[in-house]
């Protein structure tokens, strides 16, 4: 079996991370082909920081910060502590001593002119993904940045999508997003086949405007999915309208869309076949979009109970196939 998903950082990894804990359970043999937001991609100190990849890759490669969500294990920040001693700024957003690796090399690699795909590939093979039969992509090789335009009283301005997440916590109301660079990117090498050539297209929990969003507007990916013989299946990120973590309620407000199951369905709703939601919004319904209730919280609080709630999707995939 071939599977396709979507995915931002933490929620997107740590979904992936059961529903290849589940693969291996009952289709070992099954392949994973991960097409990942690069939507928040900044510059710090000179280097390129991916942070949905980064956290993909430490997730599913077994070295994240668990506490976190994002980040590795065991980190340190000296290096951080000293740059913040030479007056370096910004210092809102934290690079630890081992996660600087990534950064540096990915760079080094990106100034030699290797495209982000086939750093993207490397980074992976360090990672271990290749041999638990998992494919990591960018959605583009272009550079893309979002920038989040903020109404303050009477005037506004513009800020970088981390700024507005990480130091801000989304509390400065956005009144809209802006995505540099998107209008000129095209989807990287495999995008495109691995959403055409797939068994099962999969959706999870991940931001719907600032991750799965992103990767929806880079030129083809829609059409793609629109176009997929294929079942789209997909994981509400909202229980009771209400995140489980992050900020999506915030990002959906700024979009003018409700915070709700059904409204997040909604914004899939051209290719959307089924979608999976928690016992409390058992009453969701989307039109022509087969829902599913999981049969306990859809809640991600280990790699079994994820695994879990993978299978619930699976169920509900083979379902809309039949």
């Amino acid at each position: 079996m071939r599977i396709t998903a979507l995915a931002g950082g933490v929620g997107g990894a740590r979904f992936l991370r059961g529903l290849r804990a589940q693969l291996d359970l009952v289709a070992p043999e099954s392949e994973l082909t991960v097409i990942a937001n690069t939507g928040d991609d900044i510059s710090l100190f000179g280097l390129r920081v991916c942070p949905d990849i980064d956290t993909l890759l430490y997730t599913l490669g077994g070295g994240v910060d668990e506490g976190q969500g994002w980040g590795r294990a065991d980190e340190s920040t000296r290096v951080q502590g000293e740059l913040a001693a030479y007056g370096a700024v910004p210092q809102w957003f934290t690079l630890g001593d081992l996660d600087l690796g990534t950064h540096i090399v990915r760079s080094q690699w990106l100034a030699q002119g290797q495209t982000a795909s086939a750093v993207t590939a490397r980074l992976a093979q360090r990672w271990g993904l290749p041999e638990q039969r998992i494919r990591l992509l960018p959605m583009t090789d272009t550079p893309v940045e979002t920038h989040v335009v903020l109404d303050e009283g009477e005037t506004q301005r513009a800020v970088h999508f981390q700024e507005w997440w990480v130091r801000l916590r989304a509390e400065v109301p956005a009144s809209r997003f802006v995505v540099a660079g998107l209008d000129r990117a095209a989807a990287a090498p495999g995008v495109l086949d691995a959403l055409r050539d797939a068994d099962v297209i999969v959706l999870p929990p991940s931001n719907p405007v600032v991750s799965i969003g992103i990767i929806l507007g880079v030129p083809g990916v829609r059409d793609a999915l629109r176009g997929s013989t294929a079942p789209v299946v997909g994981v509400s990120p909202l229980i009771s309208g209400r995140p489980v973590r992050g900020h999506a309620d915030a990002c959906l407000s700024a979009i003018g869309v409700e915070s709700t199951s059904a409204a997040v369905a909604g914004l899939y709703a051209d290719f959307l076949d089924g979608w999976l939601v928690d016992p409390a919004d058992a009453s969701v319904r989307v039109r022509g979009v087969q829902t599913a209730v999981h049969d306990g919280p859809l809640l991600m609080t280990d790699v079994p109970a994820t695994a879990r709630i993978a299978e619930s999707l699976l169920a509900l995939a083979e379902r809309v196939r039949t």
